[in-house]
């Protein structure tokens, strides 16, 4: 379980992942924690890769329509360039960035900042997504969170795509994506074919 450190004994930063399936609260947890850092009068600054626009240009937005305000940025090495003056620094969908994104988490760690970055673990097929799994491994701290299944109502951790479309970037909501568990998803790609 996480507990929220927020006094730095050290000079160093560190860094958190949130990570899971679709569904599964991450975006919600980043913003709570960073509502949190805001509550602690620390300075904080969001931001979030630019093609995401699903709810919103600009903000941050959960699927419960929680927001915070962000910065889009087109790629990770901008958020080295804007992340000034701040004690806090919130990263969403992380997968998207390009594989700089861990050496400017590291960076901004390395400086005192604490970073919060959330995004999916796992592709529709089931495989590694992007840099988050470098991400979780030079975190100090990951918290996995769980989607309930669409099929079983057990715990999921599988984002499974309906469509047949292949490639590995498809923005979409529920009518593209359902959280499955193990069992429903190797059931639903053995059906359809889609997946692994």
């Amino acid at each position: 379980m996480f507990l929220e450190n927020t006094l730095n004994n050290e000079q160093f930063g560190w860094i958190e992942v949130i990570c899971g399936s679709m569904f599964s609260g991450k975006t919600e947890e980043l913003i709570r924690r960073l509502k949190r850092a805001q509550i602690a009068q620390q300075r904080i600054e969001i931001f979030k890769p630019a093609i995401d626009t699903r709810y919103d240009e600009e903000d941050v937005v959960s699927h419960d329509k929680n927001n915070i305000r962000s910065t889009p940025v087109p790629a990770a090495a901008n958020i080295r360039l804007l992340a000034n003056d701040v004690d806090v620094v919130g990263i969403d969908e992380a997968q998207f960035f390009d594989d700089e994104i861990v050496n400017v988490c590291n960076d901004l760690a390395n400086k005192g900042i604490r970073v919060i970055v959330a995004g999916l673990d796992m592709d529709f097929k089931g495989q590694p997504f992007g840099p988050m799994p470098n991400l979780m491994a030079t975190a100090e701290y990951v918290t996995k969170v769980h989607a309930i299944c669409a099929k079983t109502g057990s715990l999921a951790h599988y984002s499974h795509r309906k469509s047949t479309e292949d490639k590995q970037v498809m923005l979409g909501e529920n009518e593209a994506y359902e959280p499955l568990s193990r069992a429903a998803y190797f059931e639903a790609i053995k059906k359809n074919g889609n997946g692994k």
